[in-house]
């Protein structure tokens, strides 16, 4: 399949109901360069190796936003808060264990990273790499995230 940036996919619900379709908070980690541009961190899928940004699903008791932190915690050892609204939205299929996928959005919130732990949950499972904007929306598989990806301006948001 062809990608544009800014491309919409349509979910497959071939072999899914529609209530079959789940919620994932994604975070969008960011931090501004020395020389002043702001770049992305992304992180390898575990099953497949694929650039990602951190997320997973609603955690009990947490919002959306803390789910969003939490993530970014465990799969990249981000430090950060998060610095505005919810970005947007981008759909995908997320590939099961039992070779079975599952039709998921994910909610994309901004977090404007402190630091980077050496140790946190997934290390060693998973790569991390600060990436352009631009760079950023070139690996990742997903239109819509690459869309988000391309044309976030963190200096909208900072606080």
């Amino acid at each position: 399949m062809t990608r544009q940036v800014g491309k919409h996919v349509p979910i497959s619900l071939r072999e899914h109901h529609k209530s079959d379709v789940r919620t994932q908070f994604a975070a969008l980690c960011y931090r501004i360069s020395d020389d002043d541009k702001p770049e992305i961190l992304l992180v390898t899928s575990r099953g497949t190796g694929r650039w990602i940004i951190p997320k997973g699903w609603p955690m009990d008791g947490k919002t959306p936003i803390e789910s969003a932190l939490q993530e970014a915690w465990e799969e990249a050892g981000v430090k950060g808060k998060v610095s505005g609204p919810c970005l947007g939205l981008y759909s995908y299929h997320k590939e099961l264990n039992d070779e079975s996928d599952l039709p998921c959005v994910a909610m994309v919130y901004p977090i404007k990273v402190k630091s980077l732990a050496k140790k946190y949950p997934e290390v060693g499972q998973r790569s991390r790499k600060w990436l352009s904007l631009k760079k950023a929306a070139a690996r990742v598989d997903e239109p819509e995230l690459a869309h988000i990806l391309a044309t976030f301006n963190p200096r909208a948001w900072a606080n």
